[in-house]
């Protein structure tokens, strides 16, 4: 019923639902509609149990693949194998639901919008009642400070106006009137016949006939579009997939190829198949699943740091990968309150905070704190400041100038008043000063204010207004309405006596003009440098807003968004786009203005066709849409909507774009650290392949055992990987764009993995043959274990960096590093030295010259990065 309701009068709407304008609905009419159409509640999505997000965890390819390994060792009888495959799976598993279950609760708490009471007329009287219990023809009452419980067709206003910032993004408040019939089409912001679900009253009275309720409101209809969007896999989710899969397809092409070969030689079939299990452990990193959780789980606890609660433990590494931020203006981008930022007295132009303290000024600020139902409010020893955000903003800048409201309403009482409204656009009190003056102070627009004033205030005197005043006052309102400033005019004068009821219009009559105030919702004061560090990191910011294109652009331009030949475009030009025209203009708009929840997904969705990570920021009901649909949302946690919180991946707890921008950075760190432990990891999966290959090519026994394998895979590489995903970030990670890959597999990063895999490789067969032709194939595995081990230990240095040596200072101390390294040698020494455990991995004492020849063997990785580090051929093309 609702989209049809603005274009309807009031008694039609009430014909139409069955209901009356003056009594509302019986008691027993509203108790059979709640029974036919439910209470007004918005469909919530079942939570999660924990046995789901369990589950959850599972679906990663790479976790399948070890799921199936494991059952492989298992059906083999390497039981030990088997259990600590799935030993490591169930870890990856607890730690991700633990997170996501942690998230969760940060949520709940983060539970505060909600419209609990609703004040309805049944059988004629006003009562109070649950707001979930409110029907559809229900006659509502609307106070100050009223949330609106449901969406209403307005039947009655008086100077009422209500916030629609969370459903149409505007930061002023809309200024309502019940008489309107609006044509079909009419835009949401434009329907100030009707009241919408979540908005709030912020000035005046009315009454409302219930339209819709829940799932068929506003915001319902957004919800719908949330339930219908499905869940996206984020960046680093797609490429360890496709890790996962390359390295399935890798292992089961080395186990055919080594199985063929093995039979050639003449082998035994069972002897050659557990060779090929074992080639095919040594080509997973059975760890790297459960590191990427854990390294992203030690993220989330820096972003709470950082003031964000991250919902999805990828998302932190999304953010990273973002190239474009898809932001909300109001709240967002600014303030989300108005604030004065220009004052004018005749030929003057001036900040508040370059106050010229003369009589002009004194009387236009005494305008702005008398002439103001506003007041500031102290509970729980907090002060706030109540009332219409216009009129906040005036009682605001005068205390800024030293202007104390309640000590001037003591000092000067209101005695008269007439109140603004929307025809005459004015607003009048009258004051007795303390030499008994009685002062009449008015303030409205412009253009109706000056035709009301026959003089003006100017250089300490007060003379007739001329013509050459209007033009000089006309350029000064222009200039400030270039700025997007919305500007009210102030004007007073002196009289005798209150006129009677039916004079009180003569007190607008022969005023005396003062000067003007411009005010805006004014820019964060950390958004500019956070816009400047993102354009500097090869991100596009984009502002998409419901405010006006005026006030877009010129908040846009002074944030640094909008320059040169970037376009700013209204939601009906973005309307009249196809999807091909859109998808062409997209790089070149920096601005939407007037948009409505569908046009922000199919902003989301252009970017999106052209390969673009795309972040999305916002706080209103009507960013949850795009908030779901982009690779990455990002709500506001203290004025964003409950609907937009439960959209995003990362919630904002201090609201702060620059935050997001802290964000960006730690999203960075987390991917480079995620690389350097799939390049430790693999390095050494490629270096247990070159051996076990070479070594059945050539007819040798295994130099290395499936439970050496899977000691070095599982925990001496795990925890040096570990300590390498907490890395401090190089410095200058926010000086680049960010690199855009489909896979981890770069060309620098393959080039690494592979030739420092040959090298631990060769040291692990030349460890080996030393210690067959020295001692025994024993004594040969021991070595080649040890080596493979300790050279690796040493090896996770070198992968701190691409570019820097080992001993470079710009490489901030890791001490977890230290740690891991440190402990994973005293496990290994365990396993080497104690005659229970040496037992289990069939290692052998070894001797003065072998220990020698293995502590030697494990330096050359280290050597050799070091100076194809040196010689700048550790990298390709700066990857």
């Amino acid at each position: 019923m609702e989209q049809q309701s603005y274009n309807k009068s009031a008694l039609e709407v009430q014909t139409a639902l069955g209901t009356d304008l003056q009594k509302g609905l019986k008691a027993q009419s509203a108790a059979q509609r709640r029974k036919e159409n439910g209470y007004n509640e918005l469909e919530q999505k079942a939570a999660k149990t924990i046995w789901q997000m369990f589950l959850g965890q599972m679906k990663d390819f790479m976790i399948l693949v070890l799921m199936v390994a494991a059952l492989i060792s298992g059906l083999m009888g390497e039981v030990v194998d088997a259990v600590v495959i799935l030993l490591i799976v169930v870890l990856n598993a607890v730690i991700g639901v633990a997170q996501e279950k942690k998230a969760e609760n940060s949520l709940n708490a983060l539970k505060q919008m909600s419209a609990p009471y609703a004040k309805v007329i049944r059988d004629g009287e006003a009562i109070s009642i649950p707001a979930r219990e409110v029907v559809v023809g229900d006659l509502v009452i609307l106070e100050a400070g009223d949330m609106v419980p449901a969406d209403l067709r307005l039947t009655e206003c008086v100077n009422l106006k209500i916030q629609e910032a969370a459903l149409t993004g505007e930061s002023d408040a809309v200024e309502k009137d019940a008489a309107v019939i609006l044509e079909d089409g009419a835009p949401l912001g434009d329907r100030i016949n009707m009241a919408y679900s979540s908005s709030v009253v912020t000035y005046g009275r009315g009454r409302g006939v219930v339209t819709a309720i829940a799932m068929d409101t506003e915001v319902g209809r957004i919800a719908h579009m949330l339930n219908a969007e499905g869940d996206r896999m984020t960046p680093l989710q797609q490429k360890l997939d496709k890790l996962g899969k390359t390295l399935a397809i890798a292992a089961m092409g080395i186990c055919i190829v080594i199985f063929i070969t093995g039979m050639l030689y003449g082998k035994p079939f069972f002897e050659m198949f557990m060779t090929a299990v074992s080639l095919a452990v040594a080509a997973i990193p059975e760890g790297l699943p459960a590191i990427a959780t854990i390294v992203l789980a030690l993220s989330v606890q820096r972003m709470a740091k950082l003031n964000a609660i991250v919902r999805t433990l990828p998302s932190v590494e999304t953010l990273g990968s973002a190239t474009v931020i898809c932001s909300d203006k109001t709240g967002t981008l600014t303030m989300n309150k108005m604030e004065v930022l220009q004052l004018y007295t005749l030929g003057n132009g001036y900040s508040p905070d370059h106050a010229r303290e003369d009589e002009e000024e004194r009387i236009l600020v005494s305008n702005c704190a008398l002439c103001n139902d506003a007041r500031f409010s102290t509970k729980d020893g907090a002060e706030t400041a109540l009332g219409d955000p216009t009129e906040i903003a005036l009682i605001n800048v005068a205390r800024k100038m030293g202007y104390d409201k309640n000590a001037m309403e003591a000092a000067a009482p209101r005695v008269a008043e007439l109140p603004f409204d929307s025809e005459r656009k004015l607003m009048t009190t009258v004051h007795r000063l303390e030499d008994g003056t009685l002062r009449v102070y008015v303030k409205g627009a412009v253009d109706v204010l000056l035709s009301r004033c026959s003089h003006v205030r100017a250089a300490g005197t007060t003379r007739t207004m001329t013509e050459e005043d209007l033009s000089v006052i006309a350029a000064a309102n222009d200039g400030m309405a270039t700025k997007a400033l919305r500007v009210l005019a102030m004007a007073y004068k002196d009289i005798q006596t209150v006129p009677e009821k039916d004079e009180m219009f003569t007190l607008e009559e022969n005023l005396t003009y003062v000067g003007m105030v411009g005010m805006m919702d004014p820019p964060r004061p950390e958004a500019k440098e956070a816009v400047a560090v993102c354009k500097q990191a090869g991100i596009r910011p984009v502002m998409i807003t419901g405010d006006h294109k005026t006030t877009a652009v010129a908040i846009a331009q002074s944030l640094g968004i909008l320059k040169g030949d970037d376009l700013a475009i209204t939601g009906q030009e973005l309307e009249a786009m196809s999807e091909e025209e859109l998808a062409e203009k997209v790089e070149r708009i920096s601005v939407y203005a007037r948009i409505s929840p569908e046009h922000k997904v199919r902003i989301v969705n252009a970017w999106q066709k052209h390969g673009h990570i795309v972040a999305m920021t916002g706080d209103g009901v009507n960013d949850a849409p795009a908030l779901k649909n982009a690779d990455i949302g990002a709500a506001m946690g203290i004025v964003g909507t409950e609907v937009a919180k439960e959209a995003a991946d990362i919630i904002l707890t201090d609201d702060n774009f620059a935050t997001v921008v802290s964000a960006v950075g730690e999203g960075r760190r987390i991917y480079d650290n995620i690389l350097k432990a799939i390049q430790f990891l693999l390095s050494c999966n490629v270096g247990e392949i070159v051996a076990l290959f070479i070594a059945t090519l050539f007819n040798w026994q295994e130099p290395l055992l499936p439970v050496h394998i899977l000691w070095v895979n599982l925990v001496t590489d795990s925890l040096p990987a570990l300590g390498l995903g907490v890395d401090p970030a190089e410095k200058g990670i926010m000086n680049h764009k960010a690199e855009k890959h489909d896979s981890v597999f770069t060309k620098g990063l393959v080039w690494r993995m592979c030739y420092q895999g040959v090298l631990v490789g060769g040291i692990t067969l030349g460890a080996y043959l030393f210690g067959h032709h020295t001692g025994s194939v024993e004594a040969g595995r021991t070595m080649a274990f040890i080596t493979l081990a300790l050279s690796q230990l040493i090896h996770a240095f070198n992968v701190r960096s691409s570019h820097l040596s080992v001993f470079s200072r710009q490489l901030k101390s890791n001490l977890y590093l230290y740690g891991a390294a440190t402990v994973s040698a005293m496990l290994m020494a365990l396993v080497v030295f104690m005659p229970f455990l040496s037992g289990i991995f069939s290692v052998v004492p070894l001797s003065g010259p072998q220990w020698l020849v293995v502590l030697g063997l494990c330096l050359v990785p280290f050597m050799v990065v070091e100076l194809f580090k040196a010689m700048k051929i550790n990298e390709i093309n700066g990857q």
